[in-house]
């Protein structure tokens, strides 16, 4: 296991990011409802974080959760590697972590280009040249499509982009970081998921079933990795108030998490590794849905028809599949940031 750098660990029994806790259900995650003995007297002893002197991978992290969780572990004392489309705010991020006396790299990179040799092999080539093994990775990157099927019909397009930045880039940049873990016997790998993966809601075919693939798959890789200390977290968020998730007027008057709420979760999850956290609703969805089937379809029938498409997601299905459009929670611009 590499050693700490115990200059780096200064300030890391910080917060730097942490927000307020909120109220209501958004904020009781089930796998961290009750703090493990060995996280708790971590706190009171002040302890230094388990990430000081680690080295983390953070993707989607030009913006939204994957900003704040960088800003969030390089006040911990780790070295965070930065990883978006966007050069501009990605070098934004970077430049403010450093301004606060933390340590961070930015990497450009289309998490899409799964090829061999694309972008992400050579995104990992980078990494492990530069920085070597890599302790964390939180796949954060993600791509949100609320869409329903009759205004689909046309748009599997929706699926491909889904699958590749929701499943395909996460797996691909996983893997090839993964036999660096395994040599040092050390590693944890968070993805950032949904909910939606327990309650398995209208509209979101395309999203959830990516994000149900990755969810899947980290489950069965960690059983592979587990004598080798490689772990995996997949984090069941509801609603995190994001560019992501803005187009979307029906969430507007639902209860949410800021992304600095949803850092704070991600970096407990980093810290303690559990399998899973997420919700109190989730959970009962997830028994609902396996418990009396029948008459949880025909709720969430009743619910679908009671939220109808954006009006930017009504918008793009009239658009021809081929237009500047790859709407994410049907309709705002391009990106990867989740």
């Amino acid at each position: 296991m590499p050693g700490f750098d115990t200059l780096a660990a200064r300030g890391s029994t910080s917060d730097g990011l942490a927000a307020p806790r909120g109220s209501g259900w958004q904020t009781r995650d089930v796998g961290l409802l009750f703090e493990t003995p060995r996280a708790r007297l971590r706190r009171l002893r002040g302890r230094p974080s388990p990430l000081a002197g680690r080295t983390v991978l953070v993707t989607g992290a030009s913006s939204g959760i994957g900003e704040a969780t960088a800003m969030s572990v390089a006040a911990r004392g780790a070295t965070v590697l930065l990883v978006a489309r966007r050069a501009d705010e990605l070098e934004r991020v970077r430049a403010s972590i450093e301004a606060d006396g933390g340590r961070a790299a930015a990497y450009v990179c289309d998490l899409t280009d799964t090829a061999d040799g694309g972008a992400v092999d050579l995104l990992v080539k980078r990494v492990l040249d530069e920085h070597g093994p890599v302790d964390y990775l939180v796949n954060n990157a993600g791509r949100s499509i609320r869409r329903s099927l009759s205004i689909s019909y046309d748009r599997f397009h929706d699926v491909e982009r889904s699958t590749a930045v929701n499943f395909l880039g996460p797996v691909r940049l996983t893997l090839g970081l993964l036999p660096a873990m395994r040599a040092q016997r050390f590693g944890h790998v968070v993805n950032v998921v949904t909910w939606g993966v327990q309650m398995k809601a209208p509209k979101y075919t395309a999203y959830i079933a990516s994000k149900t693939a990755l969810d899947v798959w980290s489950r069965i890789a960690g059983r592979e990795t587990y004598g080798d200390n490689v772990t995996f977290t997949n984090m069941r968020f509801a609603l995190v108030r994001t560019a992501m998730s803005a187009p979307t007027e029906a969430y507007a008057k639902l209860p949410g998490l800021t992304p600095e709420q949803a850092a704070s979760k991600v970096v407990r999850a980093l810290e303690d590794r559990p399998l899973t956290t997420g919700t109190v609703p989730g959970r009962l969805g997830e028994w609902f849905n396996l418990v009396t089937p029948r008459l949880s379809d025909a709720a969430f029938h009743r619910l679908d028809r009671r939220i109808p498409d954006s009006r930017a997601a009504r918008g793009a299905a009239r658009e021809p599949p081929d237009a500047a459009n790859d709407a994410l929670a049907g309709g705002s611009r391009p990106t990867l940031e989740a």
